[in-house]
């Protein structure tokens, strides 16, 4: 058993300052550890899926970072980290728990988990190790996940049994909740005279100064973005379904004065949901989410959503969002576009387009690695690269 300074104190010497996740029984004392350092950063998510995503933003804002789960979470992390992590190539140290681990009693719920725990991390092709529980440990584990992490840019595990970390309780306590939000609906035009998102994409261009870190989600809405304007500023969720709130949420704390801008879908947000809550929770100020809803799976074929009966700006009012309107006439979107960027958020912004998009519309040909890359070096954050050599970061103030 060890202290869980002995473990967290050799990451910050190494610039470990970004965890995020969600907390396990055994996780508790290393969570405690953290949230008790006002130096260090503890996003708790709403899913273990989600905390990959906050945590992929933060490394593209500069962080090294942690994320944290109970082994039962490596299901909801499975697809980003297959299709984020992997493919941009963007690194986080794991720490999974071992629940259910062979020869040690636990929940009936735990018993097949505990069983393909290693097994599943290596058909995810993550490098994994026991998460030491002797100090004499410490230093050669950290040094053999850094090396991983720094030769194939990609996540390494480090498995936690039962009892590893000495209890540590909690002193710290939640600030206040803000004040509830109330909700502008301005929406004024019938369904058949809506915009097609090319056509909000390229109104939500027009709106915003240029400087702005701009994060669109999977399918369409990332090929139109590329098609209209392929820009440094522009990252491309090209998989990982629902993430692109997270990332934005977890660039815009990395990177408080930077503007960030996330250009969601109705079917993306209603996948993770909850990264609305999380958002409402930490009040990112320099974040502004936008959700494009045409009430339909339009990249897979034009399925229906559930959207119809789901009211995205009372949702993001009702979790803590500073502002939050609906609209969908193009010049009342440039003008509540205008206002959010020029307030402190977080805001959502609710347009209701109609489906359709350009036929033979192609995708992306550059690579997401070199997206990263490029997105990066806009920022200042690439390695080599200093932060006067990247974007000038304004405020929303």
């Amino acid at each position: 058993m060890i202290q869980a300074a002995a473990f967290i104190e050799p990451l910050r010497t190494l610039g470990y300052t970004q965890y995020a996740g969600v907390p396990c029984s055994y996780l508790k004392p290393f969570i405690n550890r953290v949230i008790d350092d006002p130096n260090l950063h503890y996003i708790g998510a709403a899913s273990e899926g989600e905390a990959v995503g906050i945590n992929a933003g933060a490394y593209l804002g500069g962080r090294k970072t942690v994320t944290l789960c109970q082994n039962s979470g490596l299901g909801n992390m499975v697809n980003p980290l297959t299709s984020l992590n992997d493919p941009f190539r963007i690194p986080t140290l794991l720490i999974v728990t071992w629940r259910g681990e062979p020869g040690r009693p636990d929940e009936p719920q735990h018993f097949l988990m505990g069983q393909i725990t290693p097994s599943l991390l290596e058909t995810l092709r993550i490098p994994w190790m026991p998460f030491p529980s002797d100090e004499a440990r410490v230093a050669d584990t950290i040094a053999r996940a850094e090396a991983s992490m720094r030769d194939r840019l990609l996540p390494f595990a480090l498995v936690m049994s039962e009892g590893s970390v000495a209890a540590h309780e909690l002193r710290s306590r939640p600030p206040a909740p803000c004040a509830r939000t109330e909700a502008a609906s301005h929406f004024q035009l019938e369904p058949r005279q809506r915009m097609i998102r090319t056509q909000a994409l390229e109104a939500i261009l027009e709106s915003l100064a240029g400087n702005e870190a701009v994060i669109a989600t999977t399918g369409k809405t990332g090929r139109e973005l590329f098609a209209i304007a392929d820009r440094p500023n522009h990252l491309y969720v090209v998989g990982s379904m629902g993430a692109a709130s997270a990332i934005g949420f977890g660039l815009a704390h990395a990177l408080p004065r930077l503007p960030v801008v996330v250009i969601d879908g109705d079917g993306a947000a209603l996948m993770k949901l909850g990264a609305l809550a999380t958002i409402g929770c930490y009040q990112p100020p320099n974040l502004l989410h936008i959700i494009l809803d045409n009430e339909s799976h339009d990249s897979t074929g034009g399925q229906s959503t559930a959207s119809p009966v789901v009211r995205f700006a009372d949702v993001a009012a009702a979790t803590g969002y500073r502002r939050a309107a609906s609209a969908n006439d193009p010049q009342e979107m440039r003008t509540l576009i205008l206002d959010f960027r020029r307030l402190p958020g977080p805001s959502l912004l609710h347009i209701k387009i109609r489906p359709g998009s350009p036929k033979h519309l192609g995708r992306p040909t550059v690579q997401p690695h070199e997206v990263k890359d490029r997105f990066m070096r806009f920022l200042g954050t690439a390695p080599g690269v200093s932060p006067e050599e990247g974007v000038r970061p304004a405020g929303f103030l």
